[in-house]
């Protein structure tokens, strides 16, 4: 394991901190690109959540007095919000019918509410898959 500490001046004259932990190795040849993957990722991580807490999900208060229900709860909101990531932006189909976010949820929940699992689909689940955008 390796540390990657970084700092530098904003526009507004204050000074950032950041800090990356990352099994590969850091040196002068690879610190700043390190420092500049850790960052985006940080960035698509902290909007995600952010649009999950505020925009889509509004899970900004507890829902439940138990733990094992609010944690169940959120981990639901992960999946479908995953689902609904790979349903906005992975389907070049999608794009092209020009749906809304609202008719796509709407048209993924008929799809699966209309749908009986049978032992071939959990038998596809269980191989590898590798999703790409472009």
């Amino acid at each position: 394991m390796n540390v990657l500490e970084s700092k530098f001046e904003t526009e507004e004259g204050t000074s950032r901190q950041f800090v990356f932990i990352t099994n590969m190795k850091v040196n002068k040849n690879n610190a700043e690109r390190l420092v500049s993957v850790g960052r985006s990722r940080w960035k698509i991580e902290n909007q995600c959540f952010n649009q999950q807490k505020n925009t889509r999900y509004f899970i900004e208060h507890p829902n439940s007095h138990q733990y094992q229900a609010m944690k169940n709860h959120y981990l639901l909101i992960q999946i479908a919000d995953m689902l609904m990531q790979l349903y906005e932006k992975g389907s070049s189909v999608w794009k092209q019918l020009k749906k809304t976010a609202k008719e796509k949820s709407s048209n993924l929940l008929e799809a699966i509410r209309g749908r009986t699992v049978t032992d071939e689909d959990v038998a596809e689940l269980a191989k590898p898959i590798q999703i790409r955008f472009t």
